[in-house]
């Protein structure tokens, strides 16, 4: 449904990003990973058509981000990372001057069911509201049209726990009738427990995709106090001081257990390994 093709953009002499490609396929939610500065938005602003690209391609459902910038936005929402909007108008005045550039006639009345479960008094002025209120009215904006492709850039940042596990819900339900997300994020553990697959991407690069799905059954990191220094093709050692050592280990777990009893320790903890720990490894790695 989407399709990044060798992306690259300068601004002016300074590269922002560089040969980024990557795909989400309908019905999936990809998250897009990265540290501040790292090219996520400037991807995001070329899917938009916000930018031009200086060189390679994207399309939105076989349609050029480019070339028919229009008609994806027809079918696409977006919930940018800084929300922006007419600041005297009210939040039920923001609704229906975003229903009008939809046709169907049940915006109005989704955005008012997305009004409800975020707890958003429509009667407020946009200028009035919380960063987390200005963030619930760009997501309803957004979802009320039930778009093919959703585009979220830090849609979770204001936002309180709650109405964090409420969006991804509702993400959740969108998804399952076929709806393509690409979600934003610098939260690593709603990219773990909400998305398909992540991309990470640094300095204008990818690194990397991890099929999320893969997690479910996760590396173990092992930490282990005394005891002798364990050997094992599936061990590895990754910190050690004193009597303290850390390990991962992909393996059997009747293995680990053995090994385990085989080191004698005087304590250890068995722990699966996150999608942060992979995430600091991966950018510690880059980095050396």
């Amino acid at each position: 449904m989407i399709q990044v093709n060798h992306l690259q953009k300068y601004y002016g002499k300074q590269l922002a990003v560089e040969d980024v490609t990557f795909s989400v396929k309908e019905g999936e939610i990809l998250g897009f990973v990265g540290p501040n500065g790292a090219g996520k938005s400037t991807t995001i602003r070329i899917l938009l058509n916000f930018i031009y690209p200086s060189s390679g391609n994207a399309t939105i459902n076989g349609k050029d981000v480019v070339t028919e910038s229009q008609e994806i936005k027809r079918f696409t929402g977006y919930v940018p990372s800084d929300v922006r909007y007419y600041e005297h108008m009210t939040v039920d005045e923001l609704i229906r001057l975003n229903s009008n550039f939809h046709a169907g006639k049940t915006y109005i009345k989704e955005a008012e069911r997305l009004c409800e479960l975020f707890e958003l008094n429509v009667t407020n002025k946009f200028g009035q509201l919380s960063t987390g209120n200005k963030k619930k009215v760009a997501i309803v904006c957004a979802l009320a049209s039930k778009p093919k492709v959703l585009i979220l850039d830090e849609p979770t940042n204001g936002l309180d726990p709650l109405n964090q596990r409420r969006l991804f819900q509702e993400l959740g339900d969108q998804a399952s009738q076929g709806a393509t997300i690409l979600l934003s994020s610098h939260n690593l553990s709603e990219v773990q427990e909400y998305c398909d697959r992540a991309v990470f991407i640094k300095q204008g690069r990818i690194l990397t995709e991890i099929d999320l799905k893969e997690i479910q059954k996760p590396r173990k990191l092992v930490t282990v106090v005394g005891g002798q220094q364990i050997r094992h093709p599936d061990m590895e050692l990754l910190e050690h001081s004193n009597s303290k050592r850390i390990y991962r280990y992909h393996g059997d777990s009747n293995v680990l257990l053995a090994l385990l009893q085989q080191a004698v320790p005087n304590d250890f903890i068995v722990e699966n390994e996150s999608l942060e720990a992979r995430f600091m490894d991966l950018y510690a790695k880059e980095e050396q």
